[in-house]
């Protein structure tokens, strides 16, 4: 019996140290009690003000949400808007606003965020997830193309390439509508990360970023290269994508990828895994003023940050 008695005491302690952190962290206690408010888990004549809970029963509901929080690091994560906070007197309702969203990666706190996935809620749209890396390279840097293990068929039709494939953990496209939402909001620099079977690395970054709209063929503006890699991506400069579907001078189905080709490529870090040097020419993940085009990378990582 005094084993249990123990376990008890323990477990009591350990719920009073929790409300306690949650009675002095005022704007999570408002997200709780919401989210509580939402599954119906909080008791209907409870009262709350922002000093405390006044409901005897609450505490403990706080505490279990507590450590759900604890084991999932996205959902103490907070936006750069979160935690400026708003006026004392302004509700949580107000702060759940559309303006209090954030529109890419940059809108989420370096210190509280690590890398991993997110939604954000680029202008006009209604929001869809993204991969944030926000531990290297100064972080908020919004993923759209990966490659990593060739698990991914990246030779796809205009449909996939427009809403996106894959694993965001892993091989994937973000979208080019996606990429049209995001770089249409404002000034987006890109950073291209790469690596060969020799553990060598490379590094292309543009200043200028930014991908048109549908009708307008998901057109690439890109310019400003400095780096390590040599600039592969300025001779695609100012032209539409293509894929096997969509092809606009036969390059797509050539060189088996989706891509902004210019008769037809520098670069093609959508073209197929070949794992290193190979015979054929032009197909693998190529990055011509580095390797040629008769070598596929083995990894290729493409981000934005706004600027």
């Amino acid at each position: 019996m005094s084993y249990v008695y123990v376990l008890l005491f323990t477990n009591a302690i350990v719920v009073a140290l929790m409300a306690i952190y949650v009675y002095n962290n005022e704007r999570r206690m408002g997200e709780i009690l919401a989210k509580l408010d939402q599954t119906g888990n909080t008791p209907k004549d409870k009262t709350t003000t922002r000093e405390g809970v006044d409901h005897p029963h609450i505490a403990y509901k706080v505490a279990q949400k507590f450590v759900e929080l604890l084991s999932n690091r996205h959902d103490r994560c907070e936006s750069k808007q979160d935690k400026e906070g708003k006026n004392d007197n302004e509700d949580l309702e107000e702060q759940k606003g559309h303006f209090k969203r954030p529109s890419d990666c940059m809108d989420f706190d370096k210190s509280t965020c690590k890398s991993g996935i997110y939604k954000i809620y680029p202008e006009k749209t209604s929001g869809f997830n993204v991969f944030c890396e926000m531990e290297e390279h100064g972080g908020g840097w919004t993923v759209f193309q990966r490659r990593m293990n060739g698990i991914i068929n990246f030779y796809r039709n205009w449909e996939s390439y427009k809403s996106g494939f894959g694993n965001m953990k892993g091989e994937h496209w973000l979208g080019n509508e996606h990429l049209h939402q995001l770089t249409s909001q404002g000034k987006y620099m890109l950073r291209i990360d790469m690596s060969d079977f020799e553990n060598n690395h490379r590094h292309a970054i543009y200043s200028q970023f930014s991908v048109g709209s549908e009708s307008a063929g998901y057109k690439l503006d890109i310019t400003g290269y400095s780096g390590n890699a040599d600039d592969a991506m300025n001779y695609h400069n100012g032209l539409k994508f293509s894929t096997m579907d969509n092809d606009k001078n036969s390059c797509a189905v050539t060189f088996k990828g989706g891509w902004w080709y210019n008769e037809c490529h520098h670069s093609n870090l959508n073209g197929l895994y070949l794992k290193g040097s190979n015979t054929t020419f032009g197909e693998g993940i190529n990055w011509f003023q580095w390797k040629g085009h008769k070598y596929s990378l083995k990894t290729t990582t493409m981000m934005i940050r706004r600027t």
